[in-house]
C-alpha cells in the first residue's frame, strides 16, 4: 500500500519542471509563446551552426520575432510598431461600426429629426472661419463620439462644450440636459446623500449617548449646500472622455466649497479623473471635481450671446416684483440679427446668458443665519444666548443678460477682444470675440448665428506671477491677560518708587478727608 502511494505522489522536481514549462507556454498577444520562440531559435542555430552563436543571439531573436509580425513581407527597413497609435486606432475603430442590424437602423432613421445630436461639422466650419479649429479628422471623430452619447442616454439637449488640455491627456467635454424625469443617476446620488446624512446623525446620537469627555466649543463655519440639479451651477450635466471612442464619464455635481477652493489654486490637469489634487489650500475632491468646478467657472464667465437673441419670458415679470433671481430665458423668435460691424465695435451688443457665480460659490445666495427647526430647538435648550452674532450681508451679482461692457478689467487688461475674421473680405467676415481672462474661450458670430467653444488649459489669466497664499496664523493656546501671564519681577528702585507713590496718594487722600470734615463743621455752625 505504501509503495502505491509513493508511486502516485509526483516528484517535486518534476512538478517544478512541469509548472515552468506551462508558464513558458503561455501565448502572448501575437499568439506565440516564449517556449515556441526559444524552440524555433535553437532550431535555427542548430540548422545554420554559425561560428559565434552567442554574439548574434539577440540579432537572430529579433529577426525571428519580426518575421512573424511581418508575415513574410520583405521590406528594406525594419518596421517599428507604435503601441500608442495602435491603441488609439482600436478605440477609434468602434466609432465607425454600426451598433445593430437593419431593424435598429430603421428606428434610428425615424428618430433622426428628434435627436439632440449637434451638427458638429457645421460648428467646425463656422469656427474655422474665425481661426479656431480642431482639425477635420478629430472633428469627425468627436461628432461620432457625441452620436454614441446621444444614442445611449435619454438626452433632451447636447452641445459640444470644448476641449480642456492636460499634461498626459486631454478632456473632451459635452454639455447635456436629460429629459424630464429620466435622469436616474441624479436620483441615485440624492438618495446616497440622504443615507450619508442619516448615518452621520446616527453616529452623533451614539456619541451623545456614550459617556465621552466634553467637546470643544469651537464651531466651524456652516457648510453651504450645493445647488440642486437643473439650477444654478448644476443646471447642466457634463460628460467627458479622454479620446473619441473612449467611454463617456459623467462628472459629479459641483459644490460651493469646490468652486471657492478652485479660485485659490492654479493647477494643470493630468488627464486622470481619479488623480488626487495636492495643492494648498487643500481642494476637497479629486481631479474630476476640480474639472467640474473649472467648467462651471468658465461657463459663467465666457458663454455669451448677441443682444436680443435671448429674452425673458412673460412670466418673469411677477418674479421680478417679488425680488427673485431670474434664472430662465427663452430664444427670441423675432430676433432680426445684429450687423457684424456693430458686434465688433461695441461690447454692449453682447450679453452673458449664464448666471454669475457669487463669491459664496453659488449662483443664488444662501443665508447661513436661517436655521432649521431642529437647530432652533437645540438653541432653545442651551442657556447661553448669542445676541452678538450679526446676519451676513446678502451677496448680489450681475443679473442674466448683462452686457459685456460692464465686465471689470484686471490691471488695465480688457476682459474681451473683438475683431473681424478677415480684414481682406470684410463683407463676408464674421465677428470673433476672444476672452482675455480665460484664454481659449471664443465666440464666433454672424448676424443671426453664434457659437461658443473653449479650447485651453482650464486656467484663468493672472497678470502677476502666482504665489500660494500664506498659511493662517496659529491659534492662541490660552487667553492672555494679567491674571495668567507671568510678569517680570520689579527692581528695588521700581519698588521704592511704587511705595513712595502709594504713600503720596494716601497722604493726599487723608488731606482731602480732613478738608471735607472741616467744611462740614463750618456748615453745622
Amino acid at each position: 500500500m505504501s509503495e502505491s502511494v509513493a508511486e502516485m505522489t509526483p516528484d517535486p522536481r518534476e512538478l517544478q519542471i512541469h509548472n515552468a514549462k506551462a508558464y513558458l507556454q503561455q501565448a502572448g498577444p501575437n499568439g506565440v509563446s516564449l517556449y515556441d520562440h526559444i524552440s524555433a531559435l535553437l532550431s535555427r542555430i542548430l540548422a545554420e551552426r554559425p561560428p559565434n552563436p552567442l554574439e548574434i543571439l539577440e540579432q537572430l531573436s529579433t529577426e525571428l520575432h519580426w518575421s512573424r509580425l511581418n508575415k513574410g513581407l520583405d521590406t528594406l527597413r525594419t518596421q517599428k510598431d507604435d503601441p500608442h497609435t495602435y491603441i488609439k486606432a482600436e478605440s477609434h475603430r468602434t466609432l465607425f461600426t454600426h451598433g445593430g442590424g437593419e431593424g435598429e437602423e430603421a428606428e434610428g432613421d425615424g428618430e433622426m429629426m428628434d435627436s439632440p445630436l449637434p451638427n458638429l461639422l457645421d460648428l467646425a466650419h463656422l469656427l474655422q472661419q474665425g481661426g479656431v479649429s480642431l482639425g477635420r479628422d478629430e472633428t469627425v471623430r468627436i461628432a461620432l463620439a457625441l452620436k454614441r452619447l446621444t444614442d445611449t442616454r435619454p438626452l433632451q439637449r447636447c452641445r459640444f462644450w470644448g476641449k480642456i488640455l492636460g499634461v498626459h491627456g486631454s478632456y473632451l467635454v459635452a454639455e447635456v440636459q436629460f429629459r424630464e424625469g429620466e435622469d436616474d443617476e441624479a436620483e441615485e446620488g440624492a438618495e446616497e446623500e440622504e443615507k450619508a446624512a442619516e448615518e452621520e446623525e446616527d453616529e452623533e446620537e451614539k456619541e451623545e449617548a456614550e459617556d465621552l469627555p466634553p467637546k470643544s466649543t469651537y464651531r466651524p463655519p456652516p457648510v453651504l449646500p450645493r445647488e440642486e440639479n437643473g439650477t444654478g451651477a448644476n443646471k447642466y450635466v457634463y460628460f467627458v472622455c479622454t479620446e473619441p471612442g473612449a467611454e463617456w464619464v459623467r462628472l459629479p455635481p459641483v459644490t460651493p466649497a469646490q468652486i471657492t477652493a478652485a479660485r485659490k489654486i492654479r493647477r494643470l490637469f493630468t488627464g486622470n479623473l481619479e488623480a488626487p489634487v495636492v495643492t494648498y489650500p487643500p481642494f476637497p475632491g479629486t481631479e474630476a471635481n476640480l474639472l467640474r468646478a473649472q467648467i462651471a467657472r468658465i461657463s459663467a464667465g465666457t458663454l455669451v450671446s448677441p443682444l436680443g437673441f435671448y429674452q425673458f419670458g412673460e412670466e418673469e415679470g411677477e418674479e421680478e416684483e417679488e425680488g427673485a433671481v431670474r434664472d430662465t430665458y427663452e430664444e427670441n423668435s423675432e430676433f432680426e440679427g445684429i450687423p457684424v460691424n456693430e458686434l465688433v465695435e461695441s461690447l454692449s451688443n453682447w450679453v452673458h446668458h449664464v448666471q454669475h457665480i457669487l463669491p459664496q460659490g453659488r449662483c443664488v445666495w444662501y443665508n447661513t443665519a436661517v436655521k432649521s427647526e431642529e437647530e432652533m430647538e437645540e438653541e432653545e435648550g442651551e442657556e447661553e444666548e448669542k445676541e452678538d452674532e450679526e446676519e451676513p450681508e446678502p451677496e448680489v451679482g450681475p443679473p442674466l443678460l448683462t452686457p459685456l461692457s460692464e465686465d471689470a478689467e484686471i490691471n488695465q487688461t480688457p476682459p474681451w477682444t473683438a475683431s473681424l475674421s478677415s480684414s481682406l473680405i470684410p463683407q463676408y467676415a464674421l465677428a470673433v470675440l476672444r476672452s482675455n481672462l480665460w484664454p481659449g474661450a471664443y465666440t464666433i458670430s454672424s448676424s443671426k448665428k453664434f457659437e461658443n467653444i473653449y479650447i485651453g488649459w482650464g486656467v484663468k489669466y493672472s497678470p502677476e506671477g502666482y504665489s500660494p497664499p500664506a498659511p493662517p496664523p496659529p491659534q492662541a493656546e490660552y487667553p492672555s491677560g494679567p491674571e495668567i501671564t507671568e510678569a517680570v519681577d520689579p527692581t528695588v528702585e521700581e519698588e521704592q518708587a511704587l511705595k513712595a507713590a502709594q504713600e503720596e496718594a494716601a497722604a493726599a487722600a487723608e488731606e482731602a478727608e480732613e478738608e471735607e470734615e472741616e467744611e462740614e463743621d463750618e456748615d453745622d455752625e
